[in-house]
């Protein structure tokens, strides 16, 4: 009694955050956007100071920054988003300037006013702070007497700082396939997991797991925001990035897939909470339903270990077609809602993973028809 109702407690309990030794594994896996850092601002300053002769090229290392730390598959238009903003910044600031000079209440009013005029342009989001900011640092910074139209060098300095780190993405890219599968494996791995507790719940009758199995698929949810941001960012690096161009089917098909397994923890959601009510009112569950949870467990659990390698996915395939069959052929003669929702949400958890395996739909529904 004491060992269950420490494992009560400990459910419910926060669980610890992220310990120094995750945050130096994490260290390790950014080495090359730290590789990209340090070489495209060097780059870029080097660039503005010995090429052009800029004598205060701060905007072409921020610029570079800026680029490479864009969210996923964002960096072509944050290139250009950069560079319309700290256009536009330049311009109303430097014009500002030379009307009402530099200080504290002529801060507010080019700032504001920079703003109003951004947003009447039409220019939004990054470009619009890039715009404040380009006229925060004119009125703020007092160019080098000889060093030329600061307007016109510092959107010559954004222009390069921008291209260099678009350039350090290209030439020194992650490898998406890896990251891509390692998120991935991380879902399905996770979406098993609750599959079994399902299975369990269905076997012993004991909603407690059904309630536990609904808590992780819930959990799951950041899982797949995460998976679907690093969709976009490897597929926008398989299609830059000459040095990733031989990846780009596997890539592609990854991507293909993430709405599948999104899908999926939905449906996953939807069992659990179904098992979980028919459990609670006292329902017999079928004899074959835990069965057919197990087999789609055991389903997710191949298709984790082997999709990074492409194998052959016809064993997992044949057991989410045994899955749903038994779900389907087992149900009683006299349905109830839960029972009749389960077995249909089996069946919809296995199309969903029958697409993610790369089946089209006429293929599914030739697998998935049991009349």
């Amino acid at each position: 009694m004491r060992r269950a109702l420490d494992e009560r407690i400990a459910r419910y309990l926060p669980r610890p955050q992220e310990t120094f030794a995750d945050r130096l594994q994490a260290l390790r896996r950014r080495w090359r956007m730290l590789l990209r850092l340090s070489a495209s601002t060097t780059v870029a300053y080097a660039i503005a100071t010995e090429l052009l002769s800029h004598q205060q090229a701060f905007f072409a290392p921020i610029s570079a920054v800026i680029v490479l730390v864009a969210g996923a598959g964002l960096r072509g238009r944050t290139l250009l988003e950069l560079v319309g903003g700290v256009a536009v910044g330049v311009l109303v600031g430097e014009l500002l300037i030379l009307g009402i000079g530099r200080g504290a209440w002529q801060m507010a009013l080019i700032v504001s006013l920079t703003v109003i005029v951004a947003t009447l342009l039409g220019v939004k989001g990054l470009a619009l702070t890039q715009a404040a900011n380009s006229s925060i640092l004119l009125a703020a910074v007092i160019p080098v007497a000889g060093a030329g139209n600061p307007a016109v060098t510092r959107f010559i300095d954004a222009l390069v700082g921008g291209v260099c780190g678009m350039l350090m993405v290209i030439l020194l890219p992650r490898n998406p396939l890896r990251d891509i599968d390692r998120e991935v494996q991380a879902l399905l791995e996770r979406l098993s997991l609750s599959l079994a507790d399902v299975a369990r719940a269905l076997r012993e009758q004991d909603f407690e797991h059904a309630e536990r199995a609904l808590a992780t698929a819930r959990g799951m949810t950041g899982l797949v925001a995460s998976l679907e941001a690093t969709a976009v960012n490897v597929a926008e690096i398989a299609r830059m990035s000459p040095m990733r161009w031989r990846q780009r089917q596997r890539v592609e098909q990854y991507v293909r897939s993430v709405q599948n397994f999104d899908n999926a923890v939905r449906d996953t959601r939807v069992l659990a909470r179904r098992t979980s009510a028919m459990l609670r009112h006292h329902e017999e569950p079928p004899a074959d339903f835990a069965l057919a949870v197990d087999s789609m467990a055991e389903a997710v659990r191949i298709f984790a270990d082997d999709l990074a390698e492409d194998h052959d996915f016809d064993v997992a395939r044949q057991k989410l077609v045994d899955a749903a069959r038994i779900a389907v052929t087992s149900l009683p003669s006299a349905l109830t809602l839960n029972s009749a929702a389960i077995a249909a949400q089996v069946r919809s958890l296995a199309a969903d993973l029958l697409y993610a395996s790369g089946f089209t739909r006429d293929e599914i529904d030739d697998r998935l028809d049991f009349d």
